[in-house]
């Protein structure tokens, strides 16, 4: 794939997806407008804990997502835990504007300013199956989804599913499930005629990576790690990390049961390719895949997520969408998030988003380039151990995070003193594994000469954002 920054291209097919919008807005669209609706569908499909290190697994994916769409080299999960990233998905805003800190905290999230809502009302039909929120009651339906059938608690095998306001068990692989219920929504498009969003999200690779049947045994490419893993010198790391454990034989183990699990994944992104394309859709549909926060495979010791280590912050993240010049095969450098998801969807369909939902987000159909991004973490609770609260300015080339004296009540909402109760800073061109925390015994001069004081100015700004005044 060639290395560029394109401008992304919109063809002719704005314009009428400005008036189709427009016509939409007040409810359903007339059966005279459906027949001359050209907006895109929607295609979303959310991985869980997955990391970047995982094409082996997703030939058939990268093929239609990458080789004939555009990755984005840089993709970050803004608050690398579930229910938080994925409300970031729906929303196009920070954790600390949707209020949904933690896995905890879903019901604070405000449904009317999501995604689904916008497009709902503007005659999309809307579907979803798989995983939704963390901690989602199986027995309430998903807000602004249509058709939906919902895994709670997520699972792999024989899981309880809302399917259309009815609970009950299926006894099947629950991607599976996810792909044979997308393939039935896609086939229903043939007679109801509207344009469509369908979220997809598979429970692949969450733990406990729990294979299908026919893929339990594959072997995996071998690996043996990368200078973050353990790392044997963490002296200039928070406490938390210096306390972690994991090893390099702990990282082989989660990377091997991963890959074996986004196998099935390929498999139903596949399918759903296939379909597309089967019904005439696949030029106009508009496809993200993204997941909802990486994951560590023993760098620095750890083994989990919601740190703000690249191997964690960073994520896969593919876009394609032929009939609006996404379909370049083409990487784009530029650093992209979650939150740039729902202001892109929004952007292709002509819709313009309420102004008391201020979106954190940028189209990313354009040329516009933001110099940082903001990446956070709530630690809930006042328990020991665990990551602290932190908040991490990414930039294109270096990384400056603190961590706070902070944590989330029952609500959601932080609480504590706020005091600053340690830093980091990696130079990211000539340290990508973060091995050498430059802040370690540095003295002010030296603080200085790296301009900690203007990113301290700034990070502290970036963590109230909201809306154009967002990273």
């Amino acid at each position: 794939m060639s290395e560029s920054t394109p401008s992304l291209k919109r063809r002719t097919l704005l314009a009428a997806t400005a008036a189709a919008g427009a016509s939409a807005a007040a409810g359903w669209p007339t059966a005279a407008a459906q027949a001359a609706d050209t907006r895109p569908n929607v295609l979303v499909i959310v991985t869980d804990d997955h990391p970047k290190q995982t094409a082996w697994a997703l030939p058939k994916t990268r093929a239609w997502l990458t080789g004939g769409g555009v990755e984005f080299t840089r993709g970050h999960a803004t608050t690398p835990l579930c229910a938080p990233g994925r409300s970031s998905i729906f929303t196009g805003q920070y954790a600390h504007n949707h209020g949904v800190r933690g896995n905890q905290h879903a019901a604070n999230l405000n449904h009317h300013s999501t995604v689904q809502r916008y497009l709902q009302q503007a005659g999309y039909r809307t579907g979803l199956y798989g995983k939704y929120l963390n901690g989602w009651d199986v027995d309430d339906n998903p807000p602004h989804f249509d058709e939906f059938a919902v895994l709670a608690p997520p699972t792999f095998n024989n899981g309880t599913w809302n399917v259309d306001g009815t609970v009950q068990t299926i006894n099947n692989y629950t991607t599976t499930v996810v792909k044979n219920r997308a393939l039935s929504f896609l086939d229903r498009s043939v007679a109801d005629t509207r344009p469509w969003f369908l979220y997809l999200a598979p429970y692949a690779s969450h733990g406990p990576n729990t294979p299908e049947g026919k893929y339990a045994d594959t072997a995996v490419p071998a690996w043996d790690g990368r200078p973050s893993v353990p790392e044997a010198d963490r002296s200039d790391k928070p406490g938390f990390i210096q306390d972690a454990t994991g090893t390099l034989a702990d990282g082989r183990n989660i990377r091997t049961n991963q890959l074996r699990t986004l196998l099935s994944v390929d498999d139903a992104v596949q399918a759903v390719h296939d379909k597309l394309e089967a019904l005439g859709q696949l030029d106009n549909t508009l496809v993200f895949f993204i997941a909802d926060n990486g994951f560590a495979w023993g760098d620095h010791g750890w083994t989990k997520k919601s740190v703000p280590y690249t191997p964690v912050v960073e994520v896969p993240f593919f876009v394609s969408w032929p009939a609006g010049g996404l379909d370049t095969g083409t990487n784009d450098n530029r650093l992209a998030a979650n939150i740039d998801i729902a202001p892109t969807i929004l952007d292709a369909a002509g819709i313009t988003p309420d102004t008391q939902y201020p979106q954190d987000g940028h189209s990313l159909l354009g040329s516009h380039r933001r110099t940082r991004v903001l990446t956070e973490f709530f630690k809930h609770g006042t328990g020991t151990g665990g990551p602290l609260t932190w908040a991490s300015y990414i930039g294109a080339n270096k990384q400056y995070t603190e961590y706070y004296q902070l944590h989330t009540d029952n609500n959601g909402l932080p609480t504590g003193s706020g005091a600053v109760l340690f830093r980091e800073y990696y130079d990211l061109v000539n340290d990508p594994h973060q091995l050498v925390n430059k802040l370690h015994n540095a003295t002010p001069a030296q603080e200085q000469a790296l301009g900690i004081p203007a990113l301290a100015a700034q990070l502290a700004a970036d963590r109230v954002s909201s809306g154009s005044t967002a990273p």
